[in-house]
């Protein structure tokens, strides 16, 4: 055993003394630094009336049908920048902007989740006379002086029909408003039709866009074979560029409580075109009329025209375009960074008077 021994430690010796022909181990990888934290100040809840519950209201709103209460739910403290998040549908929720919580808290930026009438945890009256575009302005205008928001904090978020939604609240209260972001929406129904039939469907396979077409003419939207169709030949290419099984939670849950009877009368059963009371809804003439900082985002296989929102921000007093390279209509998910460094550079700049 001790002769082991001997020979081990000399042989670690002569090694040690030998001429290395070996390279230097590389240096260890830089670690990348930890994410800004928020300040301490976005986790002070003096003063509010919502602590009890998380930062949830369900808000009392006046209708010519009687009073109805939405859902909010308040992220964060920052007296200087309060987003209000208007989600699509008509009819969907507030879920798919989940994504929201990995980028704002850590940027210290106060926002709001909320269900309009009709959607997931709001009230879901059955009187179709509610779904309506200027209803749902004022219904807006109301959740706003709920939630004490004002020029000097107020920006709203809309996307998809929630950015309809928001260009009409800004044709009509843009005094309440410091600052707009209008997110993979067209200002123009019309043009968001003839953008699907003259662009997006003839790429597709015409044998696939012929039986979907097939079965809308048949009204037949209830099958199983238009979601069939519509998921890996035009959801996975414009909605969310993911493959299907990989869409996230937040998305999936949105979608699963889709409110049709707000969505059909409004937008209309199909998903490839318009039909319903929003159908010939255009306000690219009246853009200029909006003075507010505004922010277009579009994607470029967004099922909405990017050029087309591009062209908004021009016309916008005070416009600017985010352009997703890699995006859909669900940029926040298929385009993340970009949309959320945009995003927020933008809120940042109109919080700075650079805007």
């Amino acid at each position: 055993m001790r002769s082991l021994v001997l020979a081990l430690c000399c042989s670690l010796f002569l090694a040690a003394c030998s001429p290395s022909t070996s390279t230097a181990p590389p240096p260890p990888a830089p670690v990348a630094p930890e994410p800004p934290s928020p300040p301490s100040a976005y986790f002070d809840t003096a003063g509010r009336d919502d602590v009890l519950a998380g930062g949830v209201r369900q808000i009392s709103i006046d209708t010519p049908k009687g009073k109805f209460k939405v859902w909010t739910k308040r992220v964060g403290n920052n007296p200087k920048i309060k987003v209000l998040l208007l989600h699509g549908g008509p009819g969907a929720t507030h879920e798919y902007f989940e994504a929201f919580d990995s980028f704002f808290p850590k940027e210290g930026i106060e926002y709001y989740y909320y269900d309009q009438l009709g959607s997931a945890f709001s009230d879901q009256p059955k009187d179709g006379s509610l779904w309506d575009l200027p209803r749902f302005v004022e219904e807006v205008e109301q959740v706003r002086q709920a939630l004490k928001l004002d020029n000097s904090n107020f920006y709203l978020l809309g996307h998809s029909w929630g950015g309809l939604l928001a260009i009409e609240y800004a044709l009509k209260y843009q005094q309440n408003l410091k600052g707009l972001v209008i997110s993979n929406m067209m200002a123009s129904i019309p043009a968001y039709v003839s953008y699907a039939e003259k662009v997006l469907m003839p790429a597709m396979d015409q044998k696939v866009l012929a039986e979907i077409l097939a079965l809308e003419k048949k009204k037949a939207f209830d099958s199983p074979r238009y979601m069939e169709l519509l998921v890996p030949h035009y959801y996975v290419h414009h909605i969310l560029r993911m493959p299907a099984e990989q869409w996230p939670d937040p998305v999936n849950r949105a979608f699963a409580r889709l409110n049709k009877d707000v969505y059909i009368p409004m937008q209309g059963p199909s998903e490839m075109s318009a039909s319903g009371k929003l159908e010939k809804w255009d306000r690219v003439a009246d853009l200029g009329k909006i003075t507010v900082p505004t922010l277009t985002i579009g994607g470029q296989h967004d099922t909405m025209d990017p050029k087309h929102m591009e062209m908004m921000a021009g016309k916008l007093a005070k416009g600017r375009y985010l352009f997703c390279a890699q995006g859909s209509h669900m940029s926040m998910y298929d385009d993340q960074q970009t949309y959320f460094k945009g995003l927020v550079k933008f809120l940042r700049e109109v919080d700075a008077g650079k805007v």
